[in-house]
C-alpha cells in the first residue's frame, strides 16, 4: 500500500461541506467591500512613486483577496456536497467569533473598571471557558493576569487609560492605580 499524495484536480473536486458556499459569499462580500471602501482609507501622493504610495500595498493585498475570494466562490459553487448545511456546522464557524468577542469586551470593560481589576476576572474566566476548572488553575490565571498588568504598566510603562471607577479612590491611592495598575 502506497501514501499518495492527491493532485490539484483530485482536491478541487472533492466533496464540500454545504456550508462553504455562504462562507465562500461572506468572504468575498467582505473583501470587495475592503476593497470599495480603500480610496476612503488610504491616499494616492502622486510624487513617491508606485511603490512607496501609502494606497499600493493595501490596495495590492486587497484586490488579491477579492480574485481569490472571487475564485474559491467559484470553486465552492462547482463542488460536490456530501452533507447539507446544518446547525452544527454554523456552530462551527460561529465559535471563531468567540474570542474576538471576549477580546473586544475586554477592551470596552478596561476603561470602566480599570486594567487591573478587568485582567484579574478575565484571566480565569477565559481559563474555565478553555476548560481548566481547578481552583489551583483558576487562581493561577488571575496571577498571571495580575503579572501581566504589573509588567505592562509597571515596568514596561505602557499607557493605558485608568479606570473610571479609580475615581472614587483616595488620592494617593488613585494616582499609584492609574500609573501602575
Amino acid at each position: 500500500m502506497t501514501d499518495r499524495t492527491p493532485d490539484v484536480d483530485e482536491i478541487a473536486a472533492s466533496e464540500r461541506l454545504g456550508g462553504d458556499r455562504y462562507f465562500a459569499v461572506a468572504i468575498l462580500v467582505l473583501s470587495a467591500g475592503l476593497l470599495a471602501l480603500i480610496g476612503e482609507q488610504t491616499q494616492w501622493k502622486g510624487n513617491k512613486g508606485l511603490l512607496n504610495e501609502p494606497a499600493f500595498w493595501p490596495g495590492v493585498s486587497l484586490i488579491g483577496m477579492t480574485v481569490c475570494a472571487a475564485l474559491y466562490l467559484a470553486q465552492s459553487l462547482s463542488a460536490k456536497r456530501f452533507a447539507a448545511w446544518d446547525r452544527r456546522e454554523l456552530l462551527v464557524w460561529v465559535r471563531c467569533i468567540e474570542y474576538p468577542i471576549w477580546f473586544m469586551a475586554y477592551v470596552f470593560i478596561v476603561p470602566v473598571v480599570g486594567y487591573l481589576p478587568t485582567s484579574i476576572v478575565f484571566c480565569p474566566l477565559l481559563a474555565r471557558r478553555m476548560g481548566y476548572r481547578s481552583a489551583r488553575a483558576l487562581w493561577s490565571a488571575a496571577l498571571i493576569g495580575a503579572v501581566i498588568v504589573v509588567l505592562f504598566k509597571g515596568f514596561l510603562q505602557v499607557r493605558v487609560p485608568g479606570g473610571a471607577i479609580y475615581e472614587a479612590l483616595p488620592d494617593g491611592l488613585r494616582n499609584f492605580m492609574i500609573l501602575y495598575l
